[in-house]
Parts: structure tokens; sequence; C-alpha cells
């Protein structure tokens, strides 16, 4: 008797994906994705359809241009759909996933990254996504100590899968899912004292923290911080880990902003832009003495394996990242455009207190802005419901206007919403950024504080806003 076929179901083909309406893709994510997130983009119309994508500008369906300030979180450091990247990836022709053999990909990658990574770093071990790396080298470095203690900073993000999110240092995101990972300590980020006395005891396997704190709000360390981390981690025999998912790859003017100090780490994690934008590709790269120690030898060599880490495909576009990074010396392009467009912010910061703070460096940068009184006038006409929206929401509302208005994509920081980020990529031309400048000023000038922004955006918005609290 022959097998009866399966009816084929109406699914969605590739073609018509592409070319659902706003309203058909809204729907598809509220029915079967995430009901909640839909409604928090949408919101502040953030769900347009996007049909184009090229270097700093996307086109939308109805050919309008759209300039990416958001940069895919510091995903896209060689900027959108770079054809080489793209290419590189398109010309493979091994097996893709086979892993009764040894890629030659992934070996050819590693070697590049040890070239290229700080100090004595030699080992990879490549994964998918930011929090991969992260989760692999809290296991690599407990193994390595023998110890289970986690040292990491408050207004941290280092990633939410179950380890990567027991050290990630904002209790929203942590609190609905405790217990987590036991023993892991909190301390105030860029504070020296602070860890010198967490480690006294010398029971902490490792300390992490990110070169500049990318979700808490753009936050660069005092001068010398990172120096002094890791003559304290030595000190008291604690591994070093530092996170630069989103300031790795030329992103702070450095090709690892870890490097802005000469501080080579024990442990290195990596993603984001590693992938050239195209391809999901992530590392930790961690040196002889570490790696050998806790996977030298036949039995522990693969306590940590990938199915799709280092794969051929991400491979190649990791090769394809790294070449055109130095052969078009983004990092130099970085700090230069960086320099140039902190200083116009700071003079926009001079004109508009309303603009609280600005800082950051290369093409990492923060945008905060001043909080209402609590007390004010509107905020009691509101019920409070003014001073619940502006702790909340005020970096959305900037965004919103830098979208729906100058047709430039930003997004304010997860750790802090009063923050807005700006990581275009590093390609960015000093036309575009002065095209966001001339947005952010008449922003500025139309809106002196947070009241004006509230009446400033669509009547849509704030209904729905209000509704939520």
């Amino acid at each position: 008797m022959g097998r009866i076929k399966e009816t084929m179901p109406d699914f969605l083909g590739l073609e018509e994906a592409m070319k659902l309406t706003q309203e058909q893709n809204r729907e598809n994510h509220h029915q079967f994705i995430n009901p909640e997130l839909v409604n928090l983009i949408t919101l502040v119309n953030f769900d347009k359809c996007f049909v184009k994508a090229e270097g700093t500008s996307i086109w939308d369906n109805e050919g309008n241009e759209y300039l990416d300030f958001l940069g895919g979180y510091g995903a896209l450091n060689l900027g959108h759909n770079h054809p080489e990247i793209i290419a590189a990836v398109e010309s493979v022709k091994l097996p893709n996933l086979l892993q009764a053999a040894l890629n030659p990909l992934a070996g050819a990658l590693a070697k590049n990254l040890a070239l290229v990574s700080p100090g004595e770093l030699q080992y990879s071990f490549f994964g998918n996504s930011g929090a991969e790396a992260v989760e692999g080298a809290l296991k690599l470095a407990r193994t390595f100590a023998g110890k289970t203690k986690i040292v990491s900073c408050e207004g941290s993000f280092h990633g939410k899968s179950f380890g990567a999110l027991s050290v990630t240092g904002r209790e929203k995101y942590r609190k609905p899912f405790e217990p987590l990972l036991p023993i892991v300590e909190f301390i105030p980020y860029g504070d020296s004292a602070a860890l010198e006395k967490a480690l006294i005891k010398e029971d902490v396997a490792a300390f992490i923290v990110e070169p500049i704190q990318g979700e808490g709000g753009i936050i660069v360390p005092p001068e010398g911080y990172l120096k002094k981390v890791r003559d304290i981690c030595t000190a008291h025999n604690a591994l070093l880990i530092v996170d630069e998912i989103q300031t790795g790859f030329g992103r702070t003017g450095k090709l690892f902003a870890c490097e802005n100090e000469g501080v080579v780490p024990d442990i290195l994690c990596l993603s984001k832009s590693f992938g050239g934008g195209v391809m999901p590709l992530a590392a930790y790269i961690a040196t002889g003495k570490v790696w050998k120690r806790a996977y030298g030898s036949a039995e522990n060599a693969t306590l940590h394996t990938s199915t799709f880490g280092g794969n051929s495909r991400a491979a190649a576009a990791g090769i394809a990242t790294l070449e055109i990074i130095f052969r078009d010396d983004l990092s130099r392009q970085a700090a230069e455009k960086g320099e140039y467009l902190l200083g116009r912010l700071r003079q926009l910061q001079g004109k508009y207190p309303f603009l609280q703070d600005v800082r950051g460096r290369g093409l990492m940068i923060g945008l905060e802005f001043t909080q209402p009184k609590q007390e004010g006038l509107l905020n009691k006409l509101t019920g409070g419901a003014v001073g619940k929206l502006a702790s909340e929401y005020l970096g959305a509302m900037v965004a919103g206007e830098l979208l729906n208005k100058h047709q430039i994509i930003t997004a304010y920081t997860l750790n802090n919403p009063n923050v807005i980020r700006l990581e275009p990529p590093l390609t960015v031309s000093y036309e575009q950024l002065d095209k966001l400048l001339v947005a952010l000023d008449e922003i500025f000038a139309k809106n002196k504080g947070f009241g004006d922004m509230v009446i400033s955006s669509s009547k849509t918005i704030l209904a729905s806003l209000v509704k939520k609290i």
C-alpha cells in the first residue's frame, strides 16, 4: 500500500512574503510572534514596509529614503547588504554543515581573528549570537577557575539567554526568570574600588564588563578604568571577560574598544558586526592558558559545542568582514567621524537644555534628555501620566519624531529609555551626519521640554501610551 501524500498547507511563499502590506505583516506578527511587541512598535509607526537597503540608506514601499542611525544595535558596521559580504557568502560551495570534518573556513577565520586580537588571545569558539558568546565565556571561566562566582556591573547588558541574563544588570529583565545562576554579584560600573572589594576573597571566577555600556545608556567609564580592572583581576586570580559584542570591529575608533587602554582580557566576546550584517556570527576568544586548562584534553574537548557555530557561510562572511574593515580603514573612519559628530552634538547641547548629555566614543553615541519635574502642572493634570511617560517613553518619542518627520531611524537604549543611541554604519557619509544634525536641531527648537514633545507627537501615539499606564 502506497504512502498517502500530505496535502500542501496554504503557505506564504517567499515572493508573496516580500510583497505583504503593512497591515498583513502586522497581523502575522500579532497572531504568530509577539502581540504586545507589535503594539509597542506601532506606537511610533516603527513598522513601515521597508523594501530595499544599501549602506546607511533604507527605502520603504513608497520610495521614501530613510537613514539608519540605529545600525542593528551595532551589527551593521559595514552597512546594509554589503555586496562583498553577500558575494563571499554566495561563493561558498563547501558543505555548510558537516560535523564529521574540520571546516577550513572556520579554521581560517579563527587564525585571522587571532592575528588581530589583542595580546595572546588565540583559541576561538564560534556561535551565532552575542548571548551565545557570553554563555560560552562564562562556562569557560568557571571550568578554568574551579570557582563559580561571577561579578558583573549594574546597568550592564550581556544578553537574555539564561546565563547571559544572570549577569545582565537590570532587574526588569532578570526578575521574571529568577532564580537564575547563583552567586552573581553586581557592582557599580566604572568603580574600580568596588571591584577590588568584590574580589578580595579571591573566590571569583571572572569579572565580565563592557568597555562602554551600550544598553546602559552609552556609558563611558572614567579614563583608566579598564586598565585598573585588568590589574585588579590579575592580582586576585579572577579572569577578565570583556564583552565587545556591541563595541567591537571598529565601532569606537579601534578594532576593539579595550585597545583604547591597551588592555588584554583573558576572554573576549564578539558578535553583531562580525558577520558583516549578513550572517549571524559570534565568537569568544581566549588565551592558550585559559583554553587548555579548561578544554585541553580529549575528555573535555566536547564540553561546549554548537551545531551551526562556525558554519561555512558564516565563516566566509567573517573572513570578508575582517578584510574590509582593515582595507577600508573603518576604525579610523569611525574615530574621525565620531569626533566630528560628537563636537556638533555638543554644540546643540549648549543651545538646548532639553538635551541633558552627549557622550560616547567613535560612532557609538548616546543622547540623554532632561526629565520633567514630577510636580509639574502637566503631570498633575494627567494624574502622573506625564511622569510615567517621561521615564519610559521619552527616548521613543524623540526617535518617533526623527523617524516620522525626518526619515531617520534611531532607538532608545534598553536599560535607559531616556537615551537614544546613534550607531550608524561606519561607512556613513559626512553629508548624512549633517542631515541628522539638522533634524535634531529642528526637533529641539520646536520641543523645549517633555510637554512640548508630547504635544508634538501624534495624538494616536499619546492615546496609546496613556492606555498602557
